[in-house]
């Protein structure tokens, strides 16, 4: 779907995180003219916060929001009602950390940047993870793993060569004389299961020294997502209202960012 033919109504909790924050803006400055959307609109800025902060700046002045560009967050006027406005500020959530990735964003980061995101976060491997955090990146991702000492992982010929090949990119966690590599993969699209639990009797050995982990294709799994026609109406409030950041309260930015 492209991005202009989005809107809060039809804004997803994936599609939230293919757009930026002047899109956001945009969004909100048009649900003045979309009177569902304007009754209703803290349903759809919780699904807008999936994916960004947004607050409403009360009492803003240039120096405040110098202080919140300066940290990375958007700054802007949306309008209210009449000749009505507020100022807003929105920064896309960073996917940085292991517990960073969801069910919904996992699907919009590359390979690269798991492994950048893996090699951040812990050291202990691949079995430091938790079970949860491993279903969410089988859900999107092709995993397996070896260790192997350091002069037989890059043995020509050898697996690592071959996934290689394969357009796997490559985790190495040293452990003594040994290393385990971390081998990732985008699934194809058709693969991509909408939600999925991997139970641990799913898991195999291949290989000497070699634990992949397998995948039956049985997608019959515990969803954990809740169903967007299940909000109604009065399940939120009908104002217009975004909770405030105080004039003068940067207590959420680091203060070397300010």
């Amino acid at each position: 779907m492209a991005k202009r033919s989005l809107s809060l109504r039809t804004l997803t909790k994936s599609s939230v995180w293919d757009v930026q924050e002047n899109d956001i803006f945009r969004m909100l400055e048009n649900a003045e003219k979309d009177s569902e959307v304007k009754d209703n609109i803290h349903k759809y800025l919780d699904i807008v916060r999936l994916a960004f902060i947004v607050e409403e700046l009360k009492g803003t002045s240039a120096v405040m929001s110098a202080k919140y560009e300066k940290a990375g967050y958007k700054v802007g006027q949306v309008k209210i009602k009449d000749n009505q406005h507020i100022t807003v500020v929105i920064k896309k959530r960073p996917i940085d950390r292991v517990s960073d990735l969801t069910y919904e964003n996992i699907h919009h980061i590359s390979a690269a940047k798991l492994v950048k995101i893996l090699d951040s976060n812990f050291g202990g491997g691949w079995d430091s993870l938790s079970q949860s955090v491993k279903d969410i990146i089988e859900s999107s991702f092709e995993i397996s793993t070896t260790t192997l000492p350091k002069d037989r992982l890059h043995k020509a010929g050898g697996m690592y060569e071959q996934k290689v090949k394969d357009g796997y990119d490559v985790l190495e966690i040293a452990k003594g004389s040994w290393v385990e590599a971390i081998f990732i993969k985008v699934k194809p699209e058709a693969e991509k299961p909408r939600l999925k639990f991997m139970s641990p009797d799913e898991d195999g050995e291949d290989g000497a020294g070699e634990y992949i982990q397998l995948d039956d294709g049985d997608d019959s799994g515990v969803a954990t997502t809740f169903d967007d026609e299940e909000m109604t109406e009065d399940n939120y409030r009908t104002t217009f209202e975004i909770e405030p950041a105080e004039d003068g309260d940067v207590s959420e930015l680091e203060e070397d960012e300010i």
